[in-house]
């Protein structure tokens, strides 16, 4: 996998650039996340310090619990970032990287409180709540 990743959001106001190795994309079908994007949020990760923003002035943050927050294009509306206070890194929408990613998705947490009109058939491990 390359060092260095790019992506963007949909009209492009927000783009990125990271440095080093990313996560393996994660899928979360928390309420949350699925109210903000309307299926599961597939996320990858980069330290903070290896994550370079242009367009930071778009970006909309919400705080959806007393722990995280997440980003989203104020002009398309592209669900961008997912940070918890402190952390030391941001999760990163899958889809908004530049292809060829070389992302895979790995495994599906929150499997518990997924929506009830899909299933997960992929074959990745499933996790009710969290990875343990």
């Amino acid at each position: 996998m390359s060092d260095e990743h790019t992506g963007a959001c949909l009209c492009g106001s927000v783009r990125f650039k990271t440095r080093g190795a990313l996560r393996e994309v994660v899928g979360c079908h928390c309420s949350q996340c699925r109210k903000q994007t309307g299926l599961y949020f597939a996320a990858t990760d980069v330290s903070l310090d290896n994550l370079s923003i242009e367009g930071e002035e778009a970006i909309t943050w919400y705080r959806a619990s007393s722990s995280a927050r997440r980003g989203f294009c104020r002009t398309c509306g592209s669900a961008l970032f997912w940070v918890a206070d402190n952390a030391e890194k941001i999760s990163i929408m899958a889809g908004l990287f530049d292809e060829p990613s070389e992302l895979t998705l790995g495994y599906h947490i929150y499997c518990a409180d997924k929506g009830d009109f899909y299933e997960i058939t992929d074959g990745l491990p499933q996790y009710p709540q969290g990875r343990p």
